[in-house]
């Protein structure tokens, strides 16, 4: 106590104590020695030059430089965030002074029906359920015997057949079928393809496989638990056909078919409610942003067109990709999470794997593969995968999946607006070379900014080269 007590007094006299060879020796249990406040840090005895003690630096990497291994960079979003609000709320507001108020939600209607007492749309989607339910029959002759495998496969090839081509000359020939609710029925038709060709793969396997092995693999595996809960036991072929099991794979989010679907264990109302909510607000939103923003700049982009002036005409894209690329952005987010997520919430599909990260692509390949995750794992399923075991090269497998991806876009697009012009078919197919580029010369972040360019330029350039054939064909001839 004495001690302590001098010490204090002396160190009160004579200032802060330097560090010396006093106190607790090296490996001495104790408290270390801290080092005294407002001063520097004692040297290291491992100093030479005894100057440890101010020091301040040491090996380190900027935070911007990507082996500094540093990755929050919430702030720099939340300042693009507030930039792209700003200069969009801007360009927003000159739209309004200078056009005027464009929404009008009875005009979205038109877009739908031409005469209010026809519906040939609606007639068409109904008509879908003929061809469901004929897969569904000969799925049922083919599992009692009463037909070969090989009219069964003449059977389903013919029925899928009709369903692309029935349409498809239904929009050509009635005139009362607007370009918008053609894209609808046409979009309804071309997933009952893709889900009808998965669901006679699939019971095709189940028969190959033979029920005697398929029904001792199940029984070995025994029932699963879901939350604490038994399963329901699983449906084994040919009990899977059935018109229940038909309708629910039909609405389920998905094209490919199981026997057995992964199940949620129940509704939850309140993640129910949000994506209702947000559906409701963002097509809304969309109706709006079209209207008012995508409709005008076009409009203004024929006579360019026609004039063909090239400085006007780039002026024309970018300005157009802005608004084009937004309501791209927002209608991946009402589809891939809003809608498929109602739709599986309510029918208690357990898989919502929509879509993976496909913003940090840095392949173009790498975003085909994960921006619509149900049609990247049918193409895998039933496309890519039996090429491969047929012998043929994964460079061949790849460019016939984006051969039938161009040809489906193109459906899509052409026959709506019945013209022909191969646009949207060029633009997948140009996919091809585009992702060799950005894969042999491009790493990292600078392929990453190729895909977005991509994104953001090439779809105005397609929209706009739609909009101005069809302008030409359907107003410029008739004057």
């Amino acid at each position: 106590m004495g001690e302590r007590g001098a010490g204090g007094a002396r160190r009160r006299r004579s200032g802060p104590r330097r560090p010396s060879g006093g106190g607790l020796a090296e490996g001495e249990p104790g408290r270390e020695a801290e080092p005294p406040r407002g001063g520097p840090e004692p040297p290291a005895e491992s100093d030479p030059d005894n100057c440890g003690a101010f020091r301040c630096h040491k090996v380190q990497e900027s935070l911007l430089s990507s082996a500094s291994g540093y990755s929050n960079y919430r702030g720099i979003l939340n300042w693009c965030v507030v930039m792209l609000v700003l200069s969009n709320a801007r360009l927003f507001l000159e739209n309004l002074i200078k056009y005027g108020i464009l929404v009008d939600p009875i005009q979205v209607a038109s877009l739908f029906l031409k005469d209010p007492y026809s519906w040939p749309s609606l007639c068409l989607v109904i008509v879908a359920n003929v061809f469901a339910l004929a897969a569904l029959q000969i799925e049922k002759r083919l599992a009692a015997g009463s037909l070969s495998e090989s009219g069964g496969t003449v059977l389903h090839t013919l029925n899928l057949l009709i369903i692309l081509c029935f349409p498809a000359l239904v929009v050509l020939m009635v005139s009362s079928v607007t370009p918008v609710g053609a894209v609808f029925a046409l979009s309804i038709y071309t997933v009952l393809f893709l889900k009808l060709f998965s669901y006679r793969d699939v019971n095709k396997w189940c028969r190959e496989t033979g029920r005697a092995k398929a029904a001792r693999a199940r029984s070995a595996s025994g029932p699963k638990r879901a939350n604490g809960e038994v399963a329901q036991s699983e449906v084994r072929y040919p009990a899977n056909l059935t018109h229940r099991d038909m309708y629910y794979f039909l609405f389920a989010p998905t094209l490919c078919y199981e026997l057995n679907f992964p199940r949620s264990p129940r509704i939850r109302k309140r993640f129910l409610l949000r994506r209702l909510f947000e559906m409701l607000f963002f097509i809304q939103l969309l109706v709006g942003l079209i209207q008012q923003w995508m409709v005008p700049t076009i409009q203004n982009s024929m006579k360019p067109f026609r004039d063909m002036d090239y400085s006007r005409i780039i002026e024309r894209l970018l300005k157009l990709a802005v608004p084009n690329h937004l309501i791209w952005l927002i209608f991946f987010y009402w589809f891939f999470h809003s809608s498929l997520n109602v739709l599986a919430e309510v029918m208690q599909f357990g898989d919502r794997e929509f879509y993976r990260d496909w913003w940090n692509s840095e392949s173009v390949t790498y975003f085909w593969q994960n921006w619509n995750i149900p049609v990247h794992k049918w193409c895998l399923r039933h496309f890519y995968k039996p090429m491969i075991k047929r012998g043929v090269s994964k460079w061949t497998a790849q460019t016939a999946v984006f051969l039938a991806s161009a040809f489906f876009h193109e459906y899509l697009v052409s026959v709506p607006l019945k013209m022909f012009r191969l646009w949207a078919f060029m633009g997948m197919m140009a996919q091809i070379p585009l992702a060799w580029l950005v894969g042999r010369f491009l790493r990292g972040n600078y392929g990453n900014a190729a895909v977005w360019i991509s994104l953001i330029i090439g779809q105005p350039i397609a929209v706009l080269m739609y909009v101005h054939d069809y302008y030409v064909l359907n107003y410029e001839g008739s004057q």
